[in-house]
């Protein structure tokens, strides 16, 4: 492994310094013989809600879900939460060439309330604690519930779970040490997942300003996925037979920027997420920064978002000593031009120069 040089201006500290890498760690100790890279040097990018192994029918093969990974590494994305997956994607893990990946296991939903092979479906909501307790032993320290999915006996999205169900199986996964997020669109399904104690919410189109005051004082993240929600048009054209439904949608979509600049402007920790793997392409996670940006936060707040901010939500260091060598390397500074996030000239992931 070839030892590395680092110069330049480090992020978010705005210090210019000299860096070593060597066997895969960043160091402030001067490496004979290293070979020397210069710029603007970022913690690598973090894609905090992607799936790697999954597509718009379900599973994927471990060979399609190792591509997707390269596609997203290959734009800078260096860190993964995979947030729900069919498949078990441990083996990826052992591989020094792909994005590190913090698995959530399963979606756990009700059978006929989410999208077929894609997650667990239970018979039962009183069967969630149980099946929480499992896939927050099989994980990485999260577990993904579907908060909320359409109904099609009411014709519109409808909360999955009783709130006292929701209590004691966010309970449980907290006892075994484990976060807990859920995917939720609509209004109904958030006050029992906010009062159960959800740790992050996913797209969250529906929160109130209320509720998102609430979510800044209890430290309950956010990860939007902005780019997901533009197909909510699109899904709502589609759904002819529930006109109710498709309205809700739309009005959704509308609503979602206001949502968001709501969300910044009163301290909610909001992360940037793709949602690839589904309806989203793998390797679009600036597309995701931008349109953080657009929607109120500066450049900077935005590049934290899916960079040191989103490492340390996750427990991940950035670019500091004994740290992991994953960072990326730019001819000028990012925050001037979010753009400029789409062109680095190094990606270097674990000590390793790669993907350019």
């Amino acid at each position: 492994m070839t030892a590395l040089h680092l110069r330049g201006v480090v992020l978010p500290d705005d210090e210019r310094r000299d860096l070593w890498v060597e066997n895969g760690r960043i160091s402030s100790e001067p490496v004979p013989g290293a070979e020397t890279i210069e710029g603007f040097l970022v913690p690598g990018l973090v894609d905090a809600h992607c799936h790697p192994g999954l597509s718009a029918t379900g599973a994927t093969s471990l060979e399609e879900a190792a591509e997707q990974a390269k596609t997203d590494r290959d734009a800078g994305t260096l860190l993964i939460r995979d947030c729900g997956l069919p498949l078990d994607v441990r083996p990826l893990q052992a591989r020094g060439d792909l994005p590190r990946i913090i698995r959530a296991g399963q979606h756990l939903a009700l059978t006929k309330r989410y999208i077929p092979g894609f997650g667990i479906e239970l018979d039962d909501p009183e069967q969630l604690p149980a099946a929480v307790a499992e896939q927050a032993k099989n994980s990485d320290g999260w577990v993904k519930l579907v908060g909320d999915w359409i109904d099609r006996g009411v014709g519109d999205l409808a909360p999955l779970w009783p709130d006292d169900v929701l209590g004691e199986a966010i309970k449980v996964a907290h006892d075994a040490g484990a976060k807990v997020t859920a995917h939720v669109f609509g209004e109904h399904a958030l006050d029992g997942l906010l009062n159960a104690g959800i740790d992050c919410l996913e797209h969250g189109t529906g929160l109130s300003p209320d509720q998102l005051d609430g979510m800044a004082k209890n430290n309950v993240a956010l990860v939007p996925t902005l780019i997901n929600i533009d197909n909510f048009p699109g899904i709502a054209d589609k759904a002819t037979r529930f006109p109710t439904y498709a309205d809700h949608m739309r009005a959704l979509h509308a609503g979602v920027g206001e949502m968001v600049a709501n969300a910044i402007e009163v301290g909610v920790a909001v992360y940037a997420g793709s949602d690839a793997g589904g309806m989203v392409e793998h390797g679009r996670l600036v597309d995701e920064i931008e349109a953080l940006h657009r929607a109120g936060m500066t450049a900077e707040q935005a590049l934290g978002s899916a960079s040191w901010a989103a490492r340390e939500w996750l427990g991940y260091q950035g670019i500091v000593d004994g740290a992991h060598a994953d960072l990326l390397v730019y001819a000028t500074d990012p925050r001037e031009d979010l753009a400029v996030l789409r062109h680095p000239t190094h990606i270097i992931l674990r000590g390793v120069v790669c993907g350019t």
